[in-house]
């Protein structure tokens, strides 16, 4: 049986491989270690200007927890930060970015809800004289956008692939392995490649026999979550269930992240059957404490604190009028245009490992102790 490492270098080479087959999203092969390649400075601005940060609805821990290190932060480097939820909807967060062009915003963070339809507020921001930074999720069919921060989307679909199988391998013996696939929101630009990263491992097996999707529900469109919605999940399980599962056991589910994860989990519990391999995102902590019991196979970890320091160094060389700091100018076409980028590299959860990846976080370390 391949240990984890083993798998993880196998995704990575995979990875490699594949990212010219990737999504809409992803323009083209591999990250580039460059920097200062694009989004100049084009001469700086005030030492203390107001930075605004528009965030979705508040769908995760991670979300939380960016709006008080992005408020400390950017307080601590001097800016005047703005930093709202649009908990209301795409509506709300088109109000908010409007309003942070109207009160003189030099820099506009967009966490978008609908990346999609925020075209002609950023559009309005730029010709404001404001920088525009997609933040953790792309914003889609408009050129007003400076560059992209985020963890590598694909490559954490790749990662959640490869659990999957190695999880299976582990857990369930010998294959066919009898799987279910869910996907995130539609409306969401990070649903795709993450699906898309996670097939490109899964696919070949599908392909082969050696994972049986009993639903037949195989299409992005059959399995997306509208909302990223717990409740939206876990009854489309309960269905799956009801009516392909009578007879059968679930051995595992592709869950993008570990909300979705731990409702595909509630579902099968109800149902009386055996835990399945179930893999997540985003470290959330009844999560990290459901892998340390052996419940959820793995989740992703994606430092929050990693991502915002990135962010706020980014408006820094922004301030000073030098050039943002990008490593990638291919992957990440917007339909537009392919927006230049910093992509951070996402960590692989097991229970095997959970201690060491979470070292150095106060909140999680803890979990994993016992």
């Amino acid at each position: 049986m391949k240990k984890l490492t083993a798998a993880l270098v196998a995704a990575g080479a995979a990875g490699a491989l594949l990212l010219s087959g990737c999504s809409s999203e992803r323009g083209g092969s591999s990250t580039e270690e460059t920097t200062g390649t694009s989004s100049e400075g084009a001469g700086g601005f005030a030492a203390d200007a107001t930075i605004g940060v528009a965030l979705p609805q508040k769908t995760s821990e991670n979300w939380v927890l960016a709006e008080k290190l992005f408020n400390d932060g950017l307080t601590e480097a001097g800016f005047k930060p703005i930093v709202q939820f649009a908990n209301s909807g795409v509506t709300e967060q088109q109000n908010q970015i409007q309003a942070m062009t109207e009160q003189g915003a030099s820099v506009i963070v967009v966490g978008a809800i609908d990346g999609s339809q925020l075209g002609s507020q950023l559009e309005a921001a730029v010709d404001s004289g404001a920088h525009v930074i997609a933040y953790d999720r792309l914003v889609k069919n408009t050129d007003a956008v400076d560059m992209y921060v985020a963890f590598d989307n694909y490559e954490v679909g790749v990662l959640q692939g490869t659990a999957l199988l190695q999880g299976l391998a582990e857990r369930k013996g010998d294959g066919p392995y009898n799987i279910e696939l869910i996907a995130g929101s539609p409306d969401d630009a990070n649903s795709t490649p993450f699906f898309e990263g996670a097939m490109s491992v899964l696919q070949p097996k599908i392909d082969d026999g050696t994972l049986v999707v009993v639903s037949g529900q195989t299409s992005f469109e059959q399995v997306a979550t509208q909302g990223w919605k717990a409740e939206n999940a876990q009854k489309r399980m309960d269905t799956i269930l009801a009516g392909s599962y009578a007879d059968t056991e679930l051995d595992g589910v592709l869950s993008p992240n570990d909300t979705l994860g731990r409702a595909a989990l509630t579902s099968v519990a109800q149902a009386g059957k055996e835990t399945p391999v179930v893999t997540g995102q985003d470290s959330e902590v009844e999560s990290v404490k459901s892998i340390v019991a052996g419940e959820q196979y793995s989740t992703i970890y994606k430092d929050t604190r990693e991502l915002v320091a990135q962010t706020i160094k980014e408006i820094q060389l922004l301030q000073k009028g030098e050039d943002a700091e990008i490593n990638d100018t291919e992957s990440y076409d917007n339909g537009v245009k392919v927006v230049p980028s910093y992509l951070l590299k996402p960590v692989i959860v097991t229970q095997e490992n959970a201690a060491e990846v979470y070292a150095n976080d106060e909140t999680l370390f803890p979990l994993t102790q016992g």
